[in-house]
């Protein structure tokens, strides 16, 4: 007999909150939200099949690939304990429901199998879920609170800011875990490092740390540094930790070198001798139940058996033979994702819009395709990011160029400037999509031409 849905969720109601999860199905206009956590974006081939059938049967069939690795599957109707208790069924629940928001860790699609890292980061990675799921007092952390864990891989998110970033950093030939508060590793040096061994006890005593300063309203870890300067933050780690905590120059001037654009299109190679990932965008974050179903069967039949969500909205199979790229690539594609960073589309980010979310002011996603379908007419490829409102919850960082939304089909248009804040640079407002494609052909043609 089936173990009743009450019997595998907390018996205390879930800490209010406006982010789905997957014990927590929030509304929308289209129907409800699940948000399935995936850990590092793994999901074996027989989980990913599970998500595919619950979409068909319990919603609309509508899977998104988020800009953290995960999955969410929209238009859930009123069976809301049947969706949760298939999802359940397949693994890919918590170990501990009451942690569902808070297992909020990033790490490269590649880990444990990048040629460019400095450690293999699965082992660190794994303690840290674990102390989330398990340490009753991170409960209380917001379900936007999040880590990040770098490693040193070629292929790698280091835009998005998280509350605490960790980076792998060599000095003297030395491997150090450096890290940061409220930033990034693209835009910022470390606060400090400490040796590896120590990383799990610098994030247990960041988070106890925060934990016992911030006042309620102080949710995330950048509000908290706003009373709690970082230099104090430092001294009060130095009580904590039994390791020593090093500010060298070496350290605190240390910059992450950036990664190859687009390096999770395509195949991309793994440390192991003649082993490859190969990955594929999907259009808009948009799967459908037999896209994933296609891609699960494909990681069975030239990979490992599962598949690794990226925060580039894309899927990756993940040790695939030398001779078995070309077929793998070829059932991606055919399964319709975008394996080639030319297409338009594949550069293409657009949040739910109007269609399914009521802040939205226009259909993004719609325009995003018109969009899309201009530039590839010309030629031109550009990273645009289409936005419904100035929440921009499809993008955890500025793109390039943003459109934001002021009225069905028009636009703002602004591009990624380091001095200027939020989108960048205002080029144009109130825009209709044909005026937008001129002035980024136009701006493609002349970048060119210089």
């Amino acid at each position: 007999m089936t173990e009743p849905l009450s019997a595998r969720i907390p018996a205390a109601p879930l800490r209010p909150s406006a982010c789905p999860g997957l014990l927590r199905i929030v509304p929308a206009l289209d129907g409800g939200i699940c948000r399935i956590k995936l850990p590092g974006g793994v999901i074996s081939a027989e989980q990913a099949l599970a998500v595919a059938e619950a979409a068909e049967r319990f919603a609309g069939g509508v899977i998104e690939a988020t800009n953290r690795g995960n999955l969410q599957i929209r238009g859930i109707g009123s069976d809301h304990d049947g969706l949760i208790g298939a999802l359940l069924d397949a693994g890919l629940g918590p170990k501990n429901p009451a942690s569902d928001d808070v297992r909020n860790l990033m790490l490269s699609p590649t880990t444990g199998i990048d040629p460019h890292q400095l450690f293999d980061a699965r082992p660190l990675a794994g303690q840290i879920l674990h102390t989330l799921e398990q340490h009753p007092r991170f409960h209380e952390l917001s379900p936007k609170f999040a880590l990040s864990l770098d490693a040193g891989e070629g292929l790698v998110m280091l835009e998005h800011p998280h509350d605490l970033w960790l980076s792998a950093l060599k000095v003297n030939g030395e491997t150090l875990l450096g890290f940061g508060l409220a930033g990034c590793p693209a835009a910022d040096s470390p606060l400090a490092a400490v040796a590896l061994a120590a990383g799990h006890d610098l994030v247990i005593a960041v988070l106890e740390l925060f934990l016992e300063h911030a006042r309620p309203e102080q949710t995330r870890l950048r509000h908290l540094l706003q009373d709690m300067p970082a230099e104090q933050w430092l001294e009060r780690l130095r009580g904590r930790l039994a390791t020593s905590i090093r500010v060298d120059q070496k350290i605190t001037t240390w910059r992450r070198a950036p990664i190859q654009a687009n390096a999770h299109i395509g195949v991309y190679p793994q440390a192991q001798a003649g082993l490859v990932s190969v990955g594929g965008v999907v259009p808009l974050g948009r799967l459908g139940p037999s896209m994933l179903r296609n891609a699960a069967k494909l990681s069975i039949e030239h990979g490992d058996s599962t598949l690794v969500m990226t925060p580039w909205q894309s899927l990756m199979l993940r040790n695939v033979a030398d001779d078995r790229s070309a077929p793998a690539l070829r059932g991606l594609r055919a399964a319709g994702l975008l394996c080639d960073a030319d297409q338009a589309l594949s550069q293409m980010i657009a949040c739910t819009g109007s269609a399914a979310c009521g802040k939205g002011l226009a259909d993004t996603k719609a325009d995003a395709l018109q969009l899309a379908a201009f530039l590839q007419q010309r030629g031109i490829s550009r990273a645009v990011h289409l936005s419904g409102c100035n929440r921009s919850c499809a993008a955890a960082h500025a793109a390039p160029v943003t459109l934001l939304a002021v009225r069905a089909g028009h636009y703002d248009l602004y591009f990624r400037h380091a001095d200027q804040p939020v989108f960048g640079e205002l080029r144009g407002r109130d825009l209709t999509i044909e005026a937008v494609g001129a002035l980024l052909t136009a701006d493609s043609r002349s970048n060119t031409d210089d």
